[in-house]
């Protein structure tokens, strides 16, 4: 079985988020056809928030899909809003399997979650527009281990959607 992955970062531009859900409805249908049904999302805010809502939405109309949410640490939702909070055990209740990397925040905690999820997909797609993030280090592992990537981000710019 073919898997996808997101990564992309926490703030999504204000121009980009009326385009996005339509936009990432066609690439989870792109991975799908491509015979993805496993989809992995980092657990952030952001964009791992608005994916994971999307395959959830996909997977309404398509039961053999799978949300995988691979999370940093099981406090990493400690500084959030209360509505971030809901929104996040929304999407862990939701999910067909959370994989936690460690039990506590430490300074690798992300690192290893970016590296996993670069490892386990065989497609990423990315909403990727800073080269210094840890969705551009996530994007350019899977790059580097030879994955197909997608950048959205630059869909968007253009107003592709």
């Amino acid at each position: 079985m073919t898997t996808c992955a997101f990564t992309g970062h926490r703030e999504i531009k204000a121009e980009h988020k009326a385009g996005m859900p339509n936009l990432l409805l066609r690439a989870i249908n792109f991975a799908y056809e491509k015979g993805c049904r496993s989809f992995i999302t980092g657990g952030a805010l952001g964009f791992d928030t608005v994916a994971a809502r999307e395959v959830l939405r996909f997977r309404l109309s398509h039961p053999d899909v799978s949300l995988i949410v691979f999370v940093p640490c099981l406090d990493q939702d400690r500084a959030w809003s209360a509505r971030q909070r809901e929104s996040y055990d929304y999407i862990l209740s939701s999910a067909d399997e959370v994989k936690f990397i460690s039990e506590s925040y430490d300074k690798s905690c992300m690192k290893r979650r970016n590296r996993a999820m670069a490892e386990e997909c065989d497609i990423m797609i990315g909403y990727v527009g800073r080269e210094r993030s840890g969705a551009a280090q996530t994007f350019r592992m899977a790059s580097m281990l030879g994955k197909e990537c997608y950048n959205l981000y630059f869909e968007l710019e253009k107003g592709c959607f």
